[in-house]
């Protein structure tokens, strides 16, 4: 008999318990529609090439994850990286408009307002 391993949360969280695939099987009561919304998760239907998928299932076996999770995570990643691009954009712009209100023409310098 194995050693037993305390049933603490860092124990779950690091895989000491809960992956032996001797005890793990599949639910014959699964409710999609929970599942999904308790992961934060909507189904949706997207039209892609065969080959980019074949390539997200190469990029996703070499990683050891799905295709499907693997999508998500480019897909978060490129969201992510526009909204900060967007944001970068904004604040420039905001910058570069604060910096034209303070701008004394008559000597051509800038003139900062601190208040």
């Amino acid at each position: 008999m194995g050693k037993k391993i305390v049933g603490t949360p860092e124990a779950w969280d690091d895989g000491s318990l809960g992956r032996e695939e001797e005890f793990v099987r599949v639910s014959k009561n699964v409710d999609d529609a929970a599942l999904n919304e308790a992961a934060g998760l909507q189904p949706i239907s997207i039209r892609l090439q065969k080959s980019l998928i074949e390539d997200f299932k190469m990029i996703a076996e070499i990683n050891g994850i799905g295709y499907q999770p693997l999508i998500r995570q480019v897909l978060k990643r490129f969201a992510d990286s526009e909204k900060r691009r967007i944001l970068r954009e904004k604040s420039a712009d905001m910058r570069s408009l604060d910096d034209d209100e303070h701008h004394d023409p008559d000597n051509g310098e800038g003139k900062r307002a601190y208040g």
